[in-house]
């Protein structure tokens, strides 16, 4: 598979996740995007042995975009320190139904995640191991009773922004799970790791990355939003 590399340098992988294939290895044993890079790397530079490449944040199967890899791990726990510090910046597209009352907001919730379905509900916040979740959206138009919003993260919770937008009101275009009433089998999701912004690492300077949508529908109904040639 062809995989777009978007930065590589002696510690860094940013790369274009390809849709419905999974970050790493699960039960399902179909062919994850960290196995895929190992091999490449090892084939580009004829490495003998094992590939050291770490992950060090995740998307969502069905959700394409924008993904750092961390080829040392000097870089890996650099990074990993930057999540959890909340300094990395990670901005998403995507295409919602309907149209929400507010052209800006943000949606601060309690979620709870359970793992024997694999789905995250919004909870009261003093629900037993409710973690908060924080994004804000922006509005940046409507049509055929959708609407394409530029969404930013301020936490990391499994699943997060699809169970919030969803709890709001206006679910995602193709989400199975928490969208299940209004979207049909087989419509894929709309949800779209647009950029990474973070610090590099070893050279400390701001490295930022972007990822565009393909020109299909839902995205299409807003050319500019889609992938750049």
């Amino acid at each position: 598979m062809n995989i777009p590399i978007l930065y590589e340098d002696n510690h860094l992988l940013v790369v274009e996740k390809p849709v419905n294939i999974p970050v790493q290895e699960d039960n399902t044993r179909d062919n994850d995007l960290l196995t895929m890079l190992k091999n490449n790397i090892k084939i580009r530079y004829q490495k003998p042995g094992n590939v050291y490449l770490a992950l060090v944040h995740r998307l969502d199967r069905p959700v394409g975009g924008v993904m750092v890899f961390a080829k040392t791990s000097k870089a890996a726990s650099r990074l990993s320190d930057g999540i959890r510090r909340g300094a990395f910046d990670k901005r998403y597209l995507t295409v919602v139904r309907g149209r929400p009352s507010k052209d800006k907001a943000i949606l601060e919730d309690f979620l709870l995640k359970d793992h024997r379905e694999n789905k995250v509900h919004v909870v009261s916040p003093k629900t037993q191991k409710a973690k908060k979740a924080v994004l804000d959206y922006e509005v940046y138009g409507t049509a055929n009773g959708l609407s394409l919003l530029q969404v930013n993260l301020h936490t990391g919770r499994p699943h997060q922004i699809r169970v919030q937008l969803a709890s709001a009101g206006f679910p995602i275009y193709g989400d199975q799970k928490y969208g299940e009433k209004v979207n049909k089998p087989g419509q894929q999701i709309a949800l779209w790791s647009n950029a990474l912004a973070f610090e590099h690492p070893t050279k400390k300077d701001m490295t930022e990355n972007e990822s565009f949508p393909p020109d299909v529908y839902p995205w299409n109904l807003w050319p500019n939003c889609c992938k750049r040639s």
